[in-house]
């Protein structure tokens, strides 16, 4: 695609936003959100970069997986080994895949095999809500938190009623799911999920033509009784499972194109904890957690060394949190968290079965007194491997005049070296943690009481990344070593707009992602990116359109991955209260480009759906 084409495309999404962003007046843009500071604030009231997205957000998505809601955001790229169902890779702030925790309801689900969870086994219709910190979170999150924090909070038990639906759409995709919540008197609340999803799919390589699909089968439970009026305890669990196609190419015949063969695998993605949850009057809070996440690939079809490859996590965790009542103007949280974590896995020959201990703790206060307010933390970790590490969070922040907010943040994050990072191919057990120190600036502006703009500033320094050093080339022998170092530096301007009807958000995020051992931009990561969002409600109509722009990116090999644009369009057509019709255009232009260097996207999709709720 052409330059000027591509501007011209910004362009006329551009004028649809401004167009419709001046064309009207809702309602509040305040939001509480609990990730940042693993208590419940109000948004405003810090200036961590936050993004929340709501469930009427997600329904009206219509997205297969929870990537697909994700990379509609600024500052969020996703990379993709082929279509939907595929291995998917989420880059926060143009930091590397495995620098972003994602946690289901509070529950770590990154692998200790791999590092970056598998977003593409998570359905969105088991979701109510979506919160995306940026910026360093380990001294709350632990290892991974370089980049950020995504949290994921399911469908839970508070709503009495029930949904149901269904939807289907291009490669014959198609998803069946419903959705139940009961109560039994005052006390005890109860709610249940699922939801059944295949596809035929698409290709994986430009270079083959057989149709690789899926099937993700979710389940959720949900189980919640007040025991006193300050004591509540909870139950949940929640799985996803089902099975992966994808094309596996021989790197071991020399042969143009690749030889492929046709394969599959069968995955789980899950999480069961208990609760208990005490809380009085006073604002004094204590919670205690106990945990399990799992996380399953296991390999149908041999490798050429006549192995099935698998791939387990299984991570138990402990986690415990005191919020103290206030004391004048500081509120102070402590918490401890020890985790479990076993990692067995065979990939091409090579075998290992580790058991790794983790403990941390952090101590954090919130300051606020009339228009000043200041949060730190500090969170020390225990890790059976590399020893201990000492992390923390600072915030500043000051409110002026009318609805001026200006923040100044800083922090210091790791990643502790994975099982496969020491024991796998190339495993060296002596590796160090990748450290991270980050300083930002961060100004809102609120204007009127439906408008409001942003603006960050950040840099971020990592050191000690963990590369694969090559000693004998012909033989593909290396190790892994703490080798490279990265600076990322980035300006992130936004603009959101909420009334009468009328939702309007506009992101623009430039920034420098390097690698400062070779002076080269990070792979898979773009200079620029536009995020372009309006929707409005007129009468039983709702209206959206979404548009993502992003410039070029490199790739392995020095390859050149060009600038793309979607454009999406969206319909929701409520029948009765409860009954609705919905629709969704993708890549509405038929965009030709690659997330990942000779991989497969989608074209021109589209999905139907119906839907019904009762509350």
């Amino acid at each position: 695609m052409s330059n000027s084409g591509h501007s011209q495309r910004i362009a006329l999404a551009c004028a649809f936003v401004l167009v419709s962003a001046a064309a009207s007046a809702q309602d509040d843009l305040q939001e509480t959100v609990v990730t940042a500071t693993r208590t419940p604030v109000p948004i405003d009231s810090i200036g961590t970069p936050v993004i929340v997205i709501s469930r009427a957000d997600i329904e009206r998505s219509l997205a297969s997986d929870v990537s697909g809601i994700l990379q509609q955001y600024a500052g969020l790229e996703i990379a993709r080994n082929g279509g939907p169902g595929q291995t998917t890779s989420l880059f926060t702030r143009g930091t590397d895949s495995n620098h972003t925790v994602v946690l289901v309801d509070g529950v770590r689900i990154n692998p200790g095999t791999i590092g970056g969870a598998a977003l593409q086994n998570i359905a969105p219709e088991s979701l109510e809500r979506i919160e995306i910190v940026k910026g360093p979170g380990s001294s709350l999150y632990g290892t991974d938190a370089i980049g950020g924090v995504v949290q994921l909070f399911t469908r839970g038990a508070d709503k009495t009623g029930f949904s149901a639906g269904a939807t289907y759409g291009s490669d014959a995709t198609q998803e069946m799911f419903g959705d139940a919540a009961f109560a039994a008197g005052e006390k005890l609340k109860f709610g249940v999920g699922g939801s059944y999803a295949a596809s035929d799919g698409m290709p994986t390589y430009d270079f083959t033509d057989d149709d690789r699909g899926y099937r993700n089968v979710t389940g959720r439970l949900n189980f919640e009784f007040a025991a006193t009026d300050e004591l509540t305890l909870r139950a949940r669990g929640w799985r996803a499972a089902g099975r992966t196609e994808y094309t596996e190419i021989n790197f071991f015949l020399p042969v143009v194109p690749p030889a492929t063969a046709p394969v599959s695998q069968d995955f789980e993605t899950s999480v069961y904890s208990l609760e208990g949850e005490f809380r009085t009057a006073n604002d004094f809070g204590l919670r205690a957690a106990l945990s399990q996440s799992r996380d399953v690939v296991d390999q149908k079809q041999p490798n050429f060394l006549g192995d099935l490859d698998f791939a387990h996590t299984r991570r138990n965790t402990l986690d415990l949190q005191a919020d103290l009542p206030p004391a004048g103007e500081h509120k102070l949280s402590v918490g401890l968290q020890h985790s479990n974590e076993n990692t067995d896995t065979l990939s091409f020959g090579t075998r290992f079965d580790e058991d790794t201990r983790v403990t941390q703790g952090f101590v954090q206060d919130q300051f606020t007194r009339d228009w000043f307010s200041a949060r730190a933390a500090v969170g020390y970790v225990d890790h059976e491997t590399f020893g201990s590490e000492l992390t923390w969070n600072a915030e500043l922040g000051a409110v002026f005049g009318r609805g001026t907010r200006i923040a100044l943040l800083g922090g210091k994050a790791f990643r502790a070296p994975d099982s496969t990072d020491r024991f796998g191919f190339g495993g060296n057990p002596d590796l160090k943690p990748e450290i991270s120190e980050q300083l930002e600036l961060a100004v809102r502006q609120k204007l009127g009481e439906h408008h409001q703009l942003s603006l960050s500033a950040f840099e971020n320094l990592i050191e000690d990344l963990i590369n694969f050093v090559i000693t004998d080339p012909v033989n593909f022998i290396g190790r892994n070593e703490n080798v490279d170092r990265a600076r990322i530096k980035g300006v992130e301007l936004g603009y959101a707009f909420a009334a009468d009807g009328w939702r309007v958000r506009a992101d623009l995020v430039m920034q420098d992602p390097r690698d400062e051992s070779t002076d080269e931009r990070l792979l898979r990561r773009s200079r620029e990116s536009l995020s372009f969002a309006v929707n409005r409600d007129v009468g039983p109509l709702d209206l959206g359109l979404d548009v993502q722009a992003y410039g070029n990116r490199k790739d392995v090999g020095g390859v050149n991955l060009e600038q793309y644009t979607l454009v999406n369009a969206s319909v929701r057509y409520r029948i009765t209260g409860a009954l609705t019709l919905q629709g969704r255009i993708e890549n509405a232009f038929d965009e030709d480009y690659e997330l990942v260097s000779g991989y497969l996207t989608e074209g021109r999709s589209y999905t139907i759906g119906v839907r019904y709720s009762f509350e």
